[in-house]
């Protein structure tokens, strides 16, 4: 089984990282995780945050960065990462008033742009879904296809999310063998198997997580995310049970550094 490292999504620890943010990845490294995913950098400057990393043995993955900065401000964006020595920079989230089928036409351009750009400078852009991307346009292609299918690979790759194409009753797996090898980042989710479909500690939901590691080496996987976006334990406990998770399943992070 080849190594896919395992990083978190710092969104995750969104309010640990508002107290204490290097103490935050100091926790991240202990845990054992191999990098991190950045939503923001805790109001330090990019080198700083290097010098942590560097300090913790840490990746920096990726950063999601809002669309609006990438469009304003993307030389800035591409430097940050150089500084960080990320080799990914993700599209997060749209905005309401971007979501009519004329904003995801307008979209697709605008992905090319700006992967395009990244591209020139070693930087690779990627495009992160919700669920609601997956409702069908006109042409009778869900919106998320025609992001994928309309811009160049070369340019823009996926970020897949499995809880977001889960709950969206799509087949992750499904998705990461329709994209294989245009999905080097994967955000891993569970979710509870009530009718709340709350967010999960890996394992303990309805979403298959072994099938989706599984096929891992034969779509081009890079990093698995681990992310939850709300808990009802600390999210410290939530990732920890995450963690120690994937070491059941992936036998190769049982001699990782860290529990």
């Amino acid at each position: 089984m080849t190594y896919i490292p395992v990083a978190v999504q710092m969104y995750t620890l969104r309010d640990e990282s508002e107290k204490d943010f290097a103490g935050t990845l100091k926790r991240v490294a202990e845990l054992g995780f191999d990098g991190v995913e950045f939503a923001g950098y805790g109001g330090l400057a990019p080198r700083e945050v290097r010098g942590l990393l560097d300090k913790l043995g840490l990746v920096a993955v990726s950063s999601h960065v809002s669309l609006d900065e990438m469009e304003n401000n993307l030389a800035q964006v591409i430097e940050e990462q150089k500084i960080l020595g990320s080799k990914y920079v993700v599209c997060p989230y749209l905005m309401d008033d971007r979501r009519s089928e004329d904003d995801y036409k307008a979209l697709i351009s605008v992905l090319d742009q700006i992967g395009e750009a990244c591209s020139q400078e070693g930087i690779t852009l990627l495009y992160h879904n919700h669920d609601f991307e997956l409702e069908r346009l006109s042409d009778g292609r869900m919106a998320l296809e025609a992001i994928f299918d309309d811009t160049n690979p070369d340019n823009v790759q996926t970020e897949l999310d499995v809880y977001w194409l889960k709950k969206a009753g799509e087949s992750p797996v499904e998705w990461l063998n329709r994209y294989k090898n245009r999905s080097p980042l994967v955000h891993l989710k569970d979710m509870t198997t009530d009718a709340e479909q709350f967010f999960a500690e890996l394992g303990t939901g309805g979403v298959d997580i072994e099938s989706i590691l599984n096929s891992g080496d034969e779509n081009g996987v890079k990093w698995w995310v681990v992310e939850q976006d709300m808990s009802r334990r600390t999210p410290f406990e939530s990732i920890e049970i995450s963690l120690k998770y994937l070491k059941t399943k992936l036998p190769y992070l049982v001699n990782n550094r860290g529990i």
